[in-house]
């Protein structure tokens, strides 16, 4: 298989587990039935889970009425072998903003739960921080899975079987580096083949991606990776603030920092780029991170 055609291939599988079903069964809610992608771990990706039920709350609602905001709790770990039924809940419908409840169960329980808000376009006040200069181009960069010498074979397919062609800018943090530990970092990523156009299905990848290496600016502040034995790393909680339209399709920087970490948990914050250095949303996750005694 070409290096073009296996690309295609993994966007069209991702394409596949957004492809939502929607189903006749109705209470006070609508529901629809979706799938996952296999993972190694057996887990579902939390970024996939983030995706769908965004979707699943847009197609409530006309075109026009985009997300600006969402906030949600992972509730129980996803068995990525199993479907996935979704329930939304028409919370409100205003004239200008609408209220979605999403939730994702298996198995009768709800394994993710957010609330989303929905706005006409309105005109405003407008300003955004800037994108970091000094960033180097994604063309420099060479992708994560040239850059995992030393871990299986099983992991380094893993990452170019992923839709995304994710690049960080430090070393990647699958093993130990020599990189200084600093709580920041900055990530090039795009999927791998053309999306179409749209809108809703860019906004709810946007969601997908923004769970990726969201968590590592904690990771790296304190020296560890993702091979460590006995890491325990699980999300808690995620936001996202969508800002201004971005295709998923052309690059996007992603620039994370942690100001905080306590407790057993950690505390990431990201912005998320366009190539010409248009804010297109933002990011918050917290963490559970169990790390294993160093003595």
């Amino acid at each position: 298989m070409t290096a073009e055609a296996h690309a295609i291939r993994t966007v069209e599988q991702l394409l596949a587990v957004l492809d939502l079903d929607s189903t006749q069964a109705r209470t006070t809610e609508d529901i629809f039935t979706g799938s996952s992608h296999p993972m190694p771990t057996g887990r579902i990706y939390g970024g996939q889970v983030l995706a769908q039920t965004l979707l699943a709350a847009e197609r409530t609602l006309p075109e026009d009425r985009a997300v600006h905001s969402m906030h949600g709790y992972f509730l129980r770990p996803g068995d990525a072998t199993q479907g996935l039924t979704i329930a939304v809940d028409r919370i409100h419908d205003g004239r200008s903003f609408s209220t979605r409840r999403s939730q994702a169960y298996q198995n009768g329980v709800p394994i993710f739960s957010m609330i989303a808000s929905f706005q006409d376009h309105d005109p405003g006040v407008e300003h955004a921080v800037p994108m970091p200069e000094g960033i180097p181009s994604p063309e420099s960069l060479r992708p994560d899975e040239d850059r995992v010498d030393g871990l299986p074979e099983g992991t380094r397919r893993m990452l170019s079987d992923r839709a995304a062609d994710v690049r960080h800018v430090d070393s990647p943090l699958f093993l130990p580096s020599s990189d200084e530990k600093v709580p920041a970092q900055a990530v090039w990523m795009r999927l791998r083949a053309p999306l179409p156009d749209d809108p809703r299905l860019h906004r709810a990848a946007l969601a997908y991606l923004s769970d990726m290496t969201i968590q590592e600016s904690i990771l790296r502040a304190h020296g560890v990776y993702w091979a460590l034995p006995g890491l325990k790393v699980a999300s808690l909680d995620h936001a996202m603030w969508w800002h201004r339209p971005a295709r998923v399709d052309d690059w996007l920087l992603y620039v994370q920092e942690s100001p905080n970490a306590r407790g057993g948990r950690g505390l990431a914050q990201g912005r998320i780029y366009t190539r010409d250095g248009v804010l297109a949303a933002s990011v918050a996750q917290e963490i559970m991170i169990r790390v294993p005694s160093q003595d």
